[in-house]
């Protein structure tokens, strides 16, 4: 005697009993979007939150560096831009959120930087 009509039988009876509902097949669904949320979007709004309040913490003296590499000091400081010494009298305005890194007042010099200050 052979198992196989046994197991043919309790699969078709199972499967006699319908399709297991929608919102259990979506389930798996939700659970990815759940971790993608978790692992993607909830850290980057955390950074966004960082980047903010560095930009909006910058004040008169501090060094910065802008997206496209620039390095200057902070002479003033306005609502939406800053303007920034790029050494040698050079003056550019940048617009806050363009400014990646704040180095602070006491940014130590370079070891091969001859100027003196």
């Amino acid at each position: 005697m052979s198992i196989a009509p046994l197991i043919f039988q309790v699969t078709s009876a199972d499967g006699a009993a319908g399709q297991p509902s929608p919102l259990l097949q979506m389930l798996p669904f939700a659970g990815i979007l759940v971790i993608l949320y978790f692992t993607m979007i909830r850290p980057q709004q955390k950074r966004q939150k960082e980047h903010q309040a560095m930009v909006n913490a910058v004040v008169k003296g501090d060094t910065i560096v802008t997206t496209g590499g620039l390095i200057g000091k902070i002479t003033r400081v306005e609502d939406t831009e800053v303007v920034i010494d790029a050494g040698e009298g050079v003056k550019l305005r940048v617009l806050r959120a363009m400014i990646v890194e704040v180095r602070g007042k006491n940014t130590p010099q370079p070891a091969n930087d001859t100027s003196k200050s």
